[in-house]
């Protein structure tokens, strides 16, 4: 093999390296999109959707199901939270009212954002909320203590065999992201 052919097939190897590399580049953004995609197509995003108008549901009284509750907060926030209760009989098709408690331990104003997420993930569509302090933002003066109240449902349509599930939320400060409001 001569040098004008070495150069060539070093030529070529290169473009093609490019070329996976360009591709492997737009597939990076691409995944994302399509990961978010895949999981809500499976209901598998283990979270629970936006608030849901009160339906009327028939009362599965013959069957119980255990959620329990987990409080969490992200890094170093000074928050306090916690559930009312760790768990909780319910009966699919039957509103509940649970209460959250959070105290600000700190001398300075917080906010802060649940995330919540339930377990097993598959089992997110099923748990409908028609009130949670998870859907906006919260304020927390110094030292100070909230009752952030939560309503809910489960889907009587759900799995006969579900017999717990597991509703977490994770408090992460935001304190710093909230733009403040100047005179």
């Amino acid at each position: 093999m001569d040098i004008k052919e070495l150069q060539k097939a070093n030529a070529r190897l290169v473009w093609r390296i490019v070329a996976i590399a360009l591709l492997m580049f737009g597939l990076g953004f691409a995944i994302a999109p399509y990961y978010d995609a895949v999981c809500n197509y499976f209901g598998i995003s283990g979270r629970v959707k936006e608030a849901s108008t009160e339906q009327v549901y028939q009362v599965d009284q013959s069957r119980n199901i255990t959620l329990e509750f987990v409080t969490v907060v992200n890094g170093q926030m000074p928050l306090r939270f916690r559930a009312e209760t760790g768990k909780l009989q319910i009966h699919p098709g039957q509103y509940y009212t649970v209460n959250f408690y959070a105290e600000n331990t700190s001398d300075k104003k917080l906010t802060g954002r649940a995330i919540p997420s339930i377990s097993p993930a598959w089992s997110s569509s099923y748990l409908k909320k028609a009130e949670c302090f998870c859907f906006s933002e919260q304020e927390f003066e110094p030292h100070k203590e909230r009752k952030l109240p939560v309503r809910f449902v489960v889907d009587p349509t759900i799995q006969a065999d579900t017999k717990e599930m597991t509703l977490s939320y994770t408090f992460f400060d935001i304190t710093e992201k909230t733009p403040t409001i100047k005179n």
